[in-house]
């Protein structure tokens, strides 16, 4: 009796969690005979709101886990200065600015903002916190600085080979 009581309520749970969702633009579903779904997201950053990332993963409504793929997109949708730069985290591991439960087992998606001063651009990379089938899954986007305020002209000149 517990079991099927503890059993119906992460049931419910997940279907909560996959349901509760703001950013929600877009939901391609995958057939009449699975229950999972393509669902798109929107995501500005926070600190540089100049930028817009759009991201596709599965969600399954009544399973205990999503599966881990995701693909990104992010593009300059707005003005960048060099005060948002400022205000970013510029270490190489850079910041968490979106996460997302992809199972009651502990699974996040995760996006991460990460800074590549030598070429001024802006990575996001979304990224899976579960071995899925002995892999991380991730995906990469970038957004390069060149054409905004927050360009900074090279006192050097770039290397080529």
């Amino acid at each position: 009796m517990k079991r099927a009581l503890l059993l119906t309520a992460m049931i419910a749970g997940t279907t909560l969690l996959s349901g509760c969702s703001d950013n929600e633009v877009g939901d391609v579903s995958l057939g009449v005979f699975t229950t999972k779904d393509i669902k798109l997201n929107v995501l500005s950053d926070p600190l540089v709101p100049g930028v817009t990332c759009h991201i596709a993963s599965i969600e399954a409504d009544l399973d205990f886990s999503d599966p881990s793929d995701s693909s990104i997109s992010c593009r300059q949708t707005g003005e960048i200065t060099p005060e948002m730069i400022s205000a970013i985290d510029r270490s190489k591991s850079g910041e968490v600015v979106f996460k997302k439960s992809k199972s009651v087992f502990f699974k996040t998606m995760k996006i991460r903002r990460i800074y590549d001063p030598e070429s001024q651009t802006l990575m996001y990379v979304s990224y899976s916190t579960k071995e899925t089938s002995g892999s991380y899954k991730h995906s990469l986007s970038t957004v390069p600085l060149w054409g905004t305020k927050a360009y900074q002209m090279p006192t050097t000149p770039v290397q080529t080979q």
